[in-house]
């Protein structure tokens, strides 16, 4: 691949248009040259503490215009950014810091009881408050005027269907195509305002900060999700493009009641696995304009978008591929399935990851000619749209969260008592799905104590909501999980 090279995003931004708002937060509003005056001296503070370019540093942060300043200021520096899920245990970030060999942790008091943890077995990482890192000296730093577009900006794990996560490397190239495909499908104006009620540790809310640079387009940020807020700040900032899961839009649409969203309002950009049917007509009764789409941490993004004029005609298809990138499908034998035949969904584009962090297998795996195997299973219908069937092969989304049942069940059975475990997704009417377990045990144990144990090691979303306790897992000849034989199981003690 050639290497492209292109001046900082930040330092083109705030030269560009130093003036236009660029963040609110809070009820403050940065320019672009705010927003570039407070990286810069956040890089030179980080570069009095001993961060250098090139080197991971992990990133637990909250939902905050700090939060942007920070991640700004590691492009400043080219630190690599492991941003780290803050609703993980810190027994899962420890072991993401590790894998990650990052050597620095920059956090907040908010997560101080996880960070005093996880500084138990992390003997060799210096654990910086963001609190007390606005306190440090200033050093000037060496700012990394130009940069490759092949040059990794970010990894975030995603949780492996071996159990282990895996850090997907992300470029710039590749959130720069993303923000490409984006506008080219969505259109850009000069209006153009992009709330942020998601995570920004997630792909769908970092990558409204990397637009916002790219366009010189105003985000807003939430600190956490409330949709009555969200429904103010759309009217009061002039939001006009959202990005929301099932949930989200599920209480935009009922605190709505009779009232309609603003005229200027124009895009609830919808992620995070496929929408209820009965959501759709109500958000099109609404004229909630919804876009559904599809894509991942290794797709930096969307990567295939349905566009309104179509919401109608295909409703619950996840759209086409956008301009920048490819999409396919093929069956068991490699071939390219016929329309309306389903097989696994592959991806192709610069949006699309360059791998895994220091997993040469796995990406060789996974990643063949440029083609992404995504694990997720779908059809194309004969006009080429896209419908997902069956989200990586066990994978269950619980409020727009990845969940593996292997990681619940390698929970499971390291408990003494427990022999076996097989986990898998239940309808919520709230959540879209949540985990339910089923166990074989050694001895006499109340699904309390079960319950207990995950949630020491867990992140609370993936804590199964019920737990059974049955003579043996069904397995096939290759001991793989029968999971359809435990939704039987489920379906017979829900009838109960």
């Amino acid at each position: 691949m050639n290497d492209q090279m292109m001046q900082n995003f930040l330092l083109k931004r705030a030269s560009l248009t130093p003036d236009r708002p660029a963040i609110y937060f809070a009820d403050q509003t940065y320019t672009f040259s705010d927003v570039f005056d407070k990286a810069f001296h956040i890089a030179g503070q980080l570069t009095s503490l001993g961060l250098k370019r090139g080197q991971f540093a992990g990133v637990l942060l909250a939902n905050h215009a700090d939060s942007a300043f920070i991640y700004l200021a590691f492009q400043l520096l080219g630190v690599k950014a492991v941003i780290l899920n803050n609703r993980l245990t810190a027994h899962e970030l420890a072991w993401q810091m590790e894998d990650s060999d990052s050597l620095f942790l920059i956090t907040e008091e908010l997560f101080t009881l996880k960070s005093k943890e996880m500084e138990k077995s992390l003997p060799n990482v210096t654990i910086i408050n963001k609190e007390d890192l606005f306190n440090s000296p200033f050093v000037e730093p060496i700012v990394v005027n130009e940069m490759n577009l092949n040059e990794v900006c970010t990894v975030m794990y995603t949780s492996g269907t071996t159990g282990f996560p895996k850090g997907v490397l992300q470029t710039y190239g590749n959130h720069m195509w993303s923000a490409i495909g984006s506008a080219l499908n969505l259109g850009l104006t000069e209006q153009d305002c992009w709330l942020c009620a998601v995570p920004l540790f997630h792909i769908s809310g970092y990558s409204i900060l990397m637009r916002s640079i790219i366009y010189g387009m105003k985000m807003v940020i939430l600190d956490s999700f409330h949709e009555k807020k969200a429904i103010d700040l759309i009217e009061n900032e002039k939001v006009t493009i959202m990005s929301v899961v099932s949930t989200m839009l599920t209480r935009i649409e009922e605190e709505l009641g009779d009232q309609r969203l603003p005229e200027h309002f124009r895009c609830m950009l919808l992620g995070g696995g496929p929408a209820p049917r009965g959501l759709l007509e109500k958000c099109m009764f609404k004229l909630i304009p919804v876009y559904q789409t599809y894509g991942m941490t290794e797709t930096s993004s969307q990567i295939v978008t349905l566009s309104p004029e179509y919401s109608i005609s295909k409703l619950g298809s996840a759209g086409k591929a956008l301009f920048p990138s490819q999409l396919k499908i093929i069956v068991s034998n490699g071939k390219d399935a016929k329309p309306n035949e389903a097989g696994e969904i592959l991806v192709k584009g610069p949006n699309i990851t360059i791998g895994y962090l220091n997993r040469e297998e796995e990406t060789a795996k996974r990643i063949v000619d440029g083609w992404l195997s995504t694990g997720d299973i779908g059809y194309l219908d004969s006009d080429g749209f896209l419908f997902v069937l069956d989200r990586r092969s066990d994978l269950i989304i619980s409020g727009g969260e990845n969940i593996y049942p292997a990681e619940i069940e390698g929970v499971l059975v390291s408990h003494p008592n427990i022999s076996d475990a097989g986990v898998i997704g239940m309808k919520d009417e709230k959540w879209g799905e949540v985990p339910i377990a089923f166990v074989t045990i050694k001895k006499d144990m109340k699904e309390e104590e079960m319950i207990q144990y995950c949630l020491e090691k867990l992140a609370k979303y993936k804590v199964p909501k019920k737990i059974y306790i049955i003579d043996e897992i069904p397995r096939n000849a290759a001991k793989k999980i029968l999971r359809r034989n435990l939704r039987l199981l489920l379906n017979k003690n829900m009838k109960r």
